[in-house]
């Protein structure tokens, strides 16, 4: 069967956006029906992005403050078991400011990745399974940048400091969800990481590095270990990644870890097709 969807993971600023896209482009260069989905999509198909998760109570609650929106959040709850979902990042970006800052904080708060680890799991991994069933019949190749190691290591171990086992299983659950599409798994690796978040830090804007310091040390396995600033950042990152590559270990499905140290753009688009090559992505 010809692969349905390929991954790219890794640690910010190790590649994983420009190897997504070049991957893309490779396909579509070849006339091979790709569909890219970035990290923060809130249209992800197999993840949840900038969504709420409420018992009844608490929307009924949020509908009596919600004022002019009522009925817009009515219209756009989704049903899920006993809960609502509401994508609130969605609503944002179409409504802007005329979308109330209290609603959106308020909902920002029940937000999916911030649920207790378990119940995160379970919503996710459905999520994973659905995608994968409807994936099957779809005729593009997806291509997901992060998502399927990076956030359920970031909640489990970096928000609460869940027993690796827990973390690893849940990794390996979707896994399971994705087996009948073929994946590819693409692991991007840096020879320093501190250089690579480094050079993040000083290419991005600067609230993304205080969220992401602010995130990495205030809570979880950052807290639990009196780690602070950039540089307890930087040991949480390290730990992170040793757990990934364990994780990585115990994967079953094809995988490849390529090393991005160099930024060299030709030689990695060339060694990247030599890679899709070998998986029978491409000819």
């Amino acid at each position: 069967m010809k692969t349905k969807l390929i991954m790219v993971e890794g640690l910010p600023g190790f590649g994983k956006s420009t190897t997504s896209r070049m991957i893309y482009d490779i396909l579509t260069e070849r006339n091979i029906e790709a569909r890219l989905v970035m990290e923060g999509d809130v249209d992800h198909p197999a993840d949840f992005e900038g969504t709420a998760c409420l018992t009844e109570e608490e929307f009924e609650q949020l509908l009596q403050a919600a004022g002019s929106f009522k009925e817009i959040l009515i219209e756009r709850a989704a049903q899920k078991g006993s809960w609502k979902l509401l994508p609130y990042q969605k609503l944002k970006n179409e409504y802007g400011t005329s979308f109330p800052d209290d609603l959106y904080q308020s909902l920002s708060k029940q937000d999916i990745y911030e649920l207790p680890l378990d119940l995160n799991r379970r919503l996710i991994t459905e999520r994973w399974e659905a995608f994968a069933e409807q994936a099957l019949d779809e005729p593009a190749v997806m291509i997901f940048e992060c998502c399927f190691i990076q956030n359920p290591v970031t909640v489990g171990m970096v928000k609460y400091d869940a027993p690796e086992g827990q973390v690893m299983d849940y990794v390996l659950g979707l896994e399971k969800a994705i087996l009948g599409l073929n994946p590819v798994l693409f692991y991007i690796e840096q020879d320093s990481l501190e250089y690579a978040f480094r050079k993040a830090i000083r290419e991005r804007p600067e609230a993304w590095s205080t969220g992401f310091v602010h995130y990495y040390t205030q809570q979880g396995y950052g807290k639990h270990h009196g780690l602070e600033g950039v540089e307890g950042t930087l040991d949480v990152l390290e730990a992170r990644r040793k757990l990934e590559h364990r994780i990585l270990d115990s994967l079953g499905l094809t995988k490849e870890r390529i090393n991005n140290s160099h930024y060299d753009q030709e030689t990695y688009r060339t060694m990247l097709m030599g890679k899709l090559k070998l998986h029978g992505v491409i000819q």
